[in-house]
Order: C-alpha cells, then structure tokens, then sequence
C-alpha cells in the first residue's frame, strides 16, 4: 500500500515506532498497531495526556491542594482557639478545638461569645423598673412623642369648606343658614354621615347576635301559620309561650316607643318650602328581603313598619335609625302557599294586622293577644269575590273594603263590618273594565270609587248610595287614586285633594274645597243628584314628570306633601308640594338609589318617606321641611 501511494504522489509520514511513542508518551505500555492492522485502528485519545508543570501550577493557583488546604487550617485563628486536623485519624477525622479544650473556653468572657442584635443603638427605648417608674434615662426619653396615625392630617385645620356652595354637601348643615366649616369639623360630618347611613357591623356591635328559628304557633289557622322570631334557641314549652307573644312584649326592649319624645317645633305646625326640600338619607331598614315587597305602612301611633310581599311573610320592624342597632326586625310571621299582596294596620288604634293574597280569604294578627286568625269570604259572594288581595280598612277603624273580582256590568267593592266580619254593604259602579281604585273619605263615612273609565264615583255609607259622579279630564286608563289635605268642611269626608294617575304618567290634581262649599248649600236639594260638584272639573295643575304608568300616589297626614311614583321605570318618584301644587326641583336627584320602586309610605308624622323596591331593600328618609 505504501508503495502504491508513492507511485501515486502522495506523500506518506512513517509510522514511528513502539519504542519512540514509549520515550516520547513516558507510557508504561502501548497497544502494538504494526501487526495486522489498518491506520485506522490506532486512535490517540485512548491515551490520557500527562500534564506538563505549566498546568499543574496553574491548577494548584486556582483550586489549591491538599497540602495548602491543612495549612490554612492551621492559620486560622478565632479567638484564643484554632481549628487544626486530628492527628492520627486518618481520611475520616473531625474537626477539635486545640489547646485544653474546654479550659480554653471556661477563660472566656461571655461578652466574647454572644451578642444581642438590638437593630439601631442610636434609638432610644423607655426602660421601666419593677415598681413600673423610668429608670435614669428619663432625661433621654423627654423629646419623645408618639408618631401621629395616619388619617390625622395637620391641614384638616387649616382649610375650610363651603357646605353651602355644594349640592351634594348641603345635607351636612346643621342649620340652613350655616355655610362655612374647618376641615375638622367636615372630617367629623362626614363621619356622621356615614354612620347614618350604614349600619354597624354584627361583630362590631356591644350585644350578641340571636339566632333566628321558625317557629308554629297554635292558633285556629292550624299549621298554616308559622312565625320567625329573633329569639335564642329554647325547649319546646318556652318557644310555644314566644310564639304567641303580644306587641307589648315583643316590643318592651326596643327602647322609645311612642312619639310624645319628639322635639316641637318652634312656632307650631310645620311648613314646607316649595321647589326647594330638606330631605336626609337615614340607614335602610333591616336587610334585604327575600322577595319585593308590594306593601309597606306605618304604625298609626309607634315607630313600626310593616312590609310584605311575595315571600309569603310579614315582617315588622321598630323605626330607630338613630339608635346603635337601627331599624332592628322585632318579628316576623309567613303564611304557607300564600303570596302576600297587600298588608295594613287598623286605624285607628293599630292594633290589628289585615293581610291578605290572591286567596278567597285573608288573615287578622291580632298584635294585643298575638293571635292570627284567618277569615274566609262569606259564602254567597263567592262569584263577586273570588280573591280578596286588594282591599282598606277605613280611617275610622269600623270598616273594611275589597275590591270584587267581577267585572260583569262594572265593578264592584265589597264592605265588612272590622268588627264581626259580616257583610255590610256593596258599591257598584257603572264603568268599562271594572274597579281602578279607591279611597276612603278621612272619616269613614264614604268613599271615592274611580273605574278604568275615568269616571269617579262618590259614595256615602251614611245613605248607602252614590251621591255624585265626575270625569277625570283625560281619562286615559286610570290606574290609582288618592284623597288627601283637610278642607275644612265635614262636606266629602272633608278631604281637600284628590290626586288621580293614568296609564300614560299624567297625574291630575282636583281641589275639593270650592265643591264643599257648594255641597253644604244644595246638600237638602234632592232633585241636585251632584250636590254641586261639577260634572267635568277642572283639576287645580296636571303633572306631567313620570312618562310610564302611575303606580303610587301617597298624601302626607297634614296634607303639604304628595309622593307619586311608578314601578315600570327605575327611579321612578317626585314629590309635590301643596297647596302651590309644585314638583320639588332639589330631590330626587339622579344619584338617589330607588331602584324599581315596589311600595311608598309617609309616616303618620309627616317626617319620614319609606321607599321599597324589587330587590326587597327599604330606603329612607327624613324630611326636615
């Protein structure tokens, strides 16, 4: 092969042979490649590499050795000790202490062998001795003050606000002529404010949470009726004896309960201003209810409010916002399989409950004895009164009006007696479509009947007959009507205003007073079926604010004030002012959270607006004037 790659030019290097890569390697031996074997076979990187003294130095430099690694053990010094190897133990010995070992150590100051990390030795810390005095470094601990918190703010006393100059800041004033406040006293309004409006906190509040447990009662209902108290859990004698507790128990812990406590105010009755009201947020009352709540009132005389819905339960809450736990739930009562429609106090002692659903019967809470007794519809107006969900009690207390289901050649009520629960009379009306609503006059002597058709019906229960009808101008799907205001004559119930709104959202206003007058002059007159009250009126102003259907048209007791609102809109609520007949033009405003407004009630004094919606929650407020 060597020859043949000569004769072809290549140039050939001469394999050395096995004793010069020996002397060459310094190997102790070497695999013989001449006998037999290609070129290929040999390979030198089976053989290692020795290092040449250049590498051993620079790899003792940089990893160091064994040697140099036992020396620096030996220089090393902490303290009077040092660590050196054992002697004598070969691979696997531990490190010692030299010299005598523990002697060395019982020679040592404990000051040498630990410290305390006390962080800044610049700070200054109170040390106290054990009769509780400051030691000698009193002098030290004089220039030291307590870091301020970090909501107090040094220019809180500094700047001052202008409530009057802001809307949303008005509602802060103590007095309306107040205008100016330093910050301080903003800080601590605003707290207050806050306070109102939302209530404190389970586990923030002084006493212990009850536990609620529904509970039967046994009464003549059966097992139909069933009642949740805010009670502590008790054996079974003691929750029947809670069950059936009167409103003079239940309510003898909720603090003030009458109104004799209230201020008066100076110069007599109250006037409210006209465009401009001074209105306040006060906390919701109780939390939200499991259902809307389509019925809300006051108590004639205590501070209770009662609500119902389709929840199939009462609720009765005490009227405190200003209390640390306000608008607490004093009970609470649900009736099976009974969606509740509407629910009312008895004027004018208030101390009954009528409630009732799209049954043919209705329930009475007696609040003196606890007692709910349920009452079915008499049996030969079973076709005129095929549910009893819409229904009044009168003013006076001694009647009680349905509205009748049958709409065969109009409309019809139903009258009983609140007493003995017997039939009294029945109004009937000549109107398309039935029954829109009514009212009863203030002294329970008649009543105020509108149908769908716009024509409104005054009857007198005195003569058992209706004494006058009138059209409302428009006319256009009359949906609720109202009477309210003190006209000052026995005349029509003595009521002044009678407020009527449409499917469209006009609400008109008719005063009343003008037709008394005329009433009591031509009242012996029998062949005047009016009585002088004009046959197509003029309504005193037409309000044209809500664009969906009314739902709610509400009077205050002294007359100066009307709530109108409908459910088919969210927001949906103004107030009027009387007698000048003018919507306030300073609230509602867009941020004030009515939700789908559900049910309006004014309290008996005038002072409180309640506000309920469909997701159960109840707003309020108080009117100042």
């Amino acid at each position: 092969m060597s020859a043949q790659n000569k004769a072809r030019g290549v140039a050939v290097k001469d394999r050395p042979s096995a004793s010069t890569l020996s002397k060459e390697k310094n190997l102790d031996f070497y695999y013989d490649v001449t006998g037999g074997g290609s070129d290929d076979d040999y390979d030198s990187e089976d053989e290692p590499m020795p290092k040449d003294e250049t590498e051993e130095k620079l790899e003792k430099l940089l990893f160091g050795d064994t040697a140099g690694f036992h020396s620096a053990l030996k220089d090393h010094e902490v303290g009077s000790t040092e660590l050196v190897r054992r002697k004598g133990t070969g691979e696997d010995s531990d490190m010692e202490i030299s010299g005598d070992e523990e002697g060395d150590l019982a020679d040592v100051d404990d000051a040498d062998l630990f410290f305390l990390d006390a962080g800044n030795a610049d700070a200054v810390e109170p040390i106290l001795d054990i009769d509780g005095a400051q030691s000698g470094k009193e002098a030290q601990l004089d220039g030291y003050h307590e870091p301020a918190a970090a909501w107090e703010d040094s220019d809180d006393e500094r700047i001052t606000v202008s409530l009057a100059g802001h809307s949303r800041l008005r509602k802060l004033r103590a007095t309306e002529a107040e205008d100016v406040v330093s910050g301080k006293e903003y800080v601590r309004r605003l707290r207050k404010q806050f306070e109102r409006l939302q209530a404190a906190p389970q586990w923030a509040t002084t006493s212990g949470t009850r536990s609620s447990k529904r509970r039967k009662t046994g009464s003549e209902s059966g097992d139909e009726v069933t009642t949740s108290m805010d009670e502590m859990d008790t054996d079974e004698d003691e929750e029947q004896e809670m069950s059936l507790q009167p409103l003079a128990r239940l309510l003898q812990n909720a603090g003030d309960l009458t109104r004799g406590d209230e201020p008066k105010l100076a110069g007599g009755k109250r006037k409210l201003r006209q465009e401009v009201l001074d209105i306040q947020r006060m906390k919701d009352v109780g939390g939200n209810q499991p259902s809307s709540i389509d019925s809300l009132s006051f108590h004639p005389h205590h501070p209770l409010l009662l609500s119902s819905g389709p929840a199939s339960t009462l609720f009765l809450h005490h009227v405190s916002p200003h209390s640390a736990s306000p608008n607490p739930l004093l009970t609470s009562l649900h009736i099976r399989r009974t969606p509740l429609h509407t629910s009312a106090f008895s004027s004018p002692t208030g101390n009954r409950i009528f409630f009732a659903g799209r049954r043919r019967y209705f329930h009475i809470w007696d609040l003196d004895t606890g007692k709910v007794e349920k009452v079915n519809g008499t049996a030969d107006r079973k076709e005129e009164q095929k549910t009893m969900e819409r229904f009044k009690p009168s003013p006076c207390g001694r009647w009680i009006a349905f509205v009748g289901s049958t709409k065969k050649g109009g409309g019809v009520i139903t009258i009983m007696d609140a007493t003995t629960l017997q039939w009294i009379a029945h109004v009937r009306i000549d109107s398309a479509g039935g029954v829109a609503d009514f009212a009863w006059w203030s002294d329970g002597e008649g009543m105020c009947v509108v149908g769908k058709n716009g024509e409104v019906n005054e009857w007198d229960g005195r003569e058992k007959r209706i004494i006058a009808r009138w059209m409302d101008e428009g006319a256009v799907g009359i949906t609720v009507l109202s009477l309210g205001g003190k006209s000052g004559r026995s005349e029509l119930g003595g009521d002044r205003w009678v407020a009527i709104g449409s499917s469209s959202g006009i609400v008109n206003i008719y005063d009343r007073r003008p037709w008394a007058m005329v009433s009591n002059s031509k009242k012996k007159q029998k062949e005047d079926l009016q009585a002088g009250i004009p046959r197509h009126p003029k309504p005193a102003r037409m309000l044209d604010q809500l664009t969906t259907p009314t739902s709610y048209l509400v009077f205050s007791n002294d007359g100066q004030l009307l709530v109108m609102a409908s459910r088919w809109k969210r927001d949906a609520l103004r107030l009027i002012h009387l007698p000048s007949c003018t919507v306030y033009r300073n609230w509602p405003t867009s941020n004030t959270p009515f939700g789908r407004i559900t049910a309006v009630a004014i309290a008996p004094t005038s002072n409180m607006l309640a506000v309920a919606n469909e997701q159960g929650k109840i707003r309020l407020w108080e009117i100042h004037g």
